[in-house]
């Protein structure tokens, strides 16, 4: 008996070491990721260029709400490891905010999917369809859809539990919200229907990109196979940001099974179908667009890069100048 605690109790001390490990770990890659995105969103905003391009308003609307999700996320994830309990009227207000944030970004990337669409098939069209009032309208549509199942979640499950329940407090994870089986069908069956339209928009912009691609000039073909590429990065990232929505369920069919598979597998749901597809829009966007990147350089280099390369072409010039004298003066 005494050897079989002996090992449990190094069994647990080596779990124990271990998800420190990992905590560690997502900390340092939340805190790249949020300063990634903090110097985009800094760069966005000294541009007024940026500020009045849809694609990059679209894009920027990522940045803000992936960050605001990553700190949230991160909070539960912390909270959860060390068994933290809040009441539950904050963790609804909680749960409310992290799903409402989820939702947003996949429904931007359809309108940026549909953005592209615009700018390459329809270029005539494309100012009047991007008007900052049609943008406002835009926005305001991507936010009042992505709170659809979040208000549906809180308002069933207020009126499922009597009130002295909310007094109570509970270690806050987004799937004790669904206390009834019914709520997670209906879950699933909003998500199916978020997917479907999602889906159909990035066949459609792609097929219709793709034709375009055929049919332009070779001038147009860089600008139209671009486009293509972005639409295909745009639905590998919205892929990953759906699959999120489908990790709950499996976890809670693997911690049935082996608890350890259950922390382990939790941990790699939070890497890869949360931080990964996130980290894919600064990729997309801060390094594949030429305008965009030089103004993050910059900043990014605190406008060093400007100082390096003036003095590059200096000696460049003076280079070109000695080699041309050269012969003149033999």
């Amino acid at each position: 008996m005494q050897n079989d605690t002996g090992s449990n109790a190094v069994i647990v001390n080596y779990f124990s070491r271990t998800l420190n490990e990992k905590i560690l770990l997502v900390q340092v890659l939340v805190g790249i990721f949020l300063y990634v995105n903090s110097l985009m969103i800094f760069t966005f905003l000294k541009k007024e260029a940026f500020r009045t391009d849809t694609r990059y308003i679209l894009f920027a609307q990522t940045l803000f709400m992936d960050s605001f999700l990553m700190i949230l996320t991160d909070l539960a994830l912390i909270g959860n490891y060390f068994q933290f309990p809040i009441p539950w009227i904050p963790c609804c207000v909680f749960c409310f905010l992290m799903s409402w944030l989820s939702l947003v970004t996949p429904l931007t990337l359809a309108a940026m999917c549909l953005e592209r669409y615009v700018a390459i098939c329809m270029p005539l069209q494309h100012p009047d369809i991007s008007s900052p009032r049609n943008r406002r309208r835009g926005l305001a549509i991507i936010w009042v859809i992505s709170t659809l199942l979040p208000t549906f979640t809180v308002v069933s499950f207020i009126s499922l539990v009597p009130p002295t329940f909310l007094l109570t407090y509970v270690v806050c994870s987004n799937e004790m919200m669904y206390v009834q089986a019914w709520l997670n069908h209906a879950r699933n069956a909003i998500l199916l229907l978020y997917f479907s339209v999602m889906f159909i928009i990035i066949v459609f912009t792609y097929v219709s990109i793709f034709k375009a691609a055929q049919a332009a000039s070779s001038d147009n073909k860089k600008s139209t196979h671009k486009g293509l590429r972005t639409i295909i990065l745009h639905a590998f990232q919205l892929l990953l940001c759906l699959a999120q929505f489908v990790c709950p369920f499996v976890e809670m069919a693997i911690l049935k099974i082996d608890f350890m598979l259950f922390i382990n597998f939790r941990y790699s749901h939070f890497i890869v179908f949360l931080i990964a597809p996130r980290c894919l829009s600064p990729l997309i966007y801060g390094l594949r667009d030429e305008k965009f990147y030089v103004v993050l350089r910059h900043y990014a280099f605190f406008g060093l890069d400007t100082v390096v390369l003036s003095l590059l072409s200096s000696e460049n010039i003076k280079f070109r100048g000695r080699a041309k004298m050269g012969p003149l003066q033999s």
